[in-house]
C-alpha cells in the first residue's frame, strides 16, 4: 500500500508541489503567482492577489470544507475569484465532533457560500477501522467517493485547504486526494500557515486564529482498532475539557487511560483544576487521568510509525513541515 501510493504521489504531484514550494519557500528561481522572496512578509493584498488566482486557474471547484482557517479561507477566496462557480461540501461522519457540522453549516450561511454536508462511509471500511499508518488515506478515499460525484455534475474540481507548512509530515490523505485528481490551491499560490491566519484575519474571518480540529480518530495510537462508540468516548472527554475554559485539547486515549495534551501554557492552570478534569475526563468513560507535561505536539502520534512506511508515503523534500492531528 505505502509503495503505491508513494508511486503514485511522486510521478504525478511531487514534481509539480516540491517545484512550486521550492520557489516559494527557499527562493531558488522565479517566485509563481506574484510570491516574494524567503524572509520577507507580503502585503496582505499580494497573498489575497495570489490565492484568488490559483483559485482561477483551477476553474469551477468543490472545496473540501472542514471548517477551520485553512479550507475556510480557500473556501472565501475561492468565492471571489468564481463567485457563481465555488461549492461546498463537508463530511459528515462519526469522526467528525459534535457541532463541526453546524459550525460549517454557520460560516456558509454567514459568507453566503452554497454549502451541503457530504455523509462519508469510512467507518465501513476494514482498511480504515484497522487504524494502521494509511488509515487517512481510507478516509480521504471515502471523501472523495462523495465529492467526486458532486464536482462532476458541475463540471469542477475538488480543491483542499492544504497548505505548504502541511508537505512534510505523513499525509496519506494528500495521497488519495491526489490520485484522485484534487488540487491544492494554497500550495500553488505558495501559502504557508501564517500567510493563512494573516489573510484570514485581514478579511474578517472569525476561524483566523481557530485551533485545528482534525478527525478524532487523530487521537487513537496506530494498531488500536477504530470505532464508533471509541470516537464517541474521546468527543465526550475532549467536550467536558473545552466546557472547563480549555479551547486547544487532545485526549489521546490509551486502553481506560485519557492522556490529555493541553498547549504548554496551560499547564499550570490545568494543574490547578485537576480535580474538575479528573471528574470531567472519568464521566466520559475513562477510569485514569494522566495531563502530558510536554504539552500539546499535533501529530505527534506519527512518531509511531516506522521511518520506512512514513517516508514511503509522502516525500516532498519541504523543509518547513508541521505536523497536525
Amino acid at each position: 500500500m505505502f509503495e503505491r501510493v508513494n508511486k503514485l504521489f511522486q510521478g504525478r504531484q511531487t514534481s509539480k508541489v516540491t517545484r512550486t514550494t521550492d520557489r516559494a519557500t527557499r527562493g531558488r528561481g522565479t517566485y509563481p503567482l506574484g510570491m516574494t522572496p524567503q524572509g520577507t512578509t507580503p502585503p496582505i493584498q499580494e497573498l489575497a492577489d495570489r490565492l484568488e488566482a490559483a483559485c482561477r486557474a483551477v476553474g469551477p471547484m468543490v472545496v473540501a470544507f472542514s471548517g477551520g482557517v485553512d479550507s475556510a479561507l480557500l473556501a472565501v477566496a475561492a468565492h471571489r475569484a468564481l463567485p457563481d462557480q465555488t461549492w461546498l461540501a463537508t463530511a459528515d461522519s462519526a469522526s467528525l465532533a459534535e457541532g463541526e457540522l453546524e459550525h460549517c453549516r454557520a460560516f456558509a450561511e454567514e459568507w453566503s457560500l452554497p454549502w451541503q454536508p457530504a455523509i462519508t462511509d469510512e467507518l465501513a471500511d476494514d482498511r480504515y477501522l484497522a487504524n494502521a499508518g494509511d488509515r487517512c488515506f481510507w478516509c480521504k478515499s471515502a471523501l472523495m467517493d462523495q465529492l467526486e460525484p458532486i464536482a462532476d455534475d458541475r463540471s469542477a474540481t475538488v480543491v483542499l485547504g492544504v497548505n505548504v507548512d502541511d508537505l512534510g509530515d505523513h499525509r496519506p490523505g494528500q495521497v488519495a486526494a491526489s490520485e484522485r485528481g484534487a488540487r491544492f490551491p494554497m500550495v500553488d499560490a505558495g501559502f504557508t500557515k501564517t500567510d493563512v491566519r494573516r489573510l484570514a484575519k485581514a478579511w474578517g474571518l472569525e476561524v483566523w486564529d481557530r485551533p485545528a480540529m482534525p478527525c478524532l480518530s487523530s487521537r487513537i495510537p496506530y494498531g488500536t482498532p477504530v470505532s464508533v462508540p471509541l470516537l464517541s468516548k474521546i468527543d465526550r472527554a475532549e467536550a467536558a475539557i473545552r466546557s472547563l475554559g480549555f479551547i486547544d485539547v487532545r485526549v489521546r486515549h490509551y486502553d481506560d487511560t485519557a492522556r490529555i495534551e493541553l498547549p504548554a501554557a496551560e499547564l499550570v492552570r490545568a494543574a490547578e483544576i485537576a480535580d474538575h478534569l479528573v471528574a470531567a475526563v472519568t464521566t466520559a468513560g475513562y477510569r485514569y487521568v494522566t495531563l502530558d507535561l510536554a504539552g500539546l505536539r499535533s501529530g505527534n502520534l506519527n512518531g509511531a510509525l516506522s521511518p520506512d512506511a512514513e517516508n514511503s508515503v509522502l516525500e516532498l523534500d519541504h523543509p518547513e513541515a508541521a505536523r497536525v492531528g
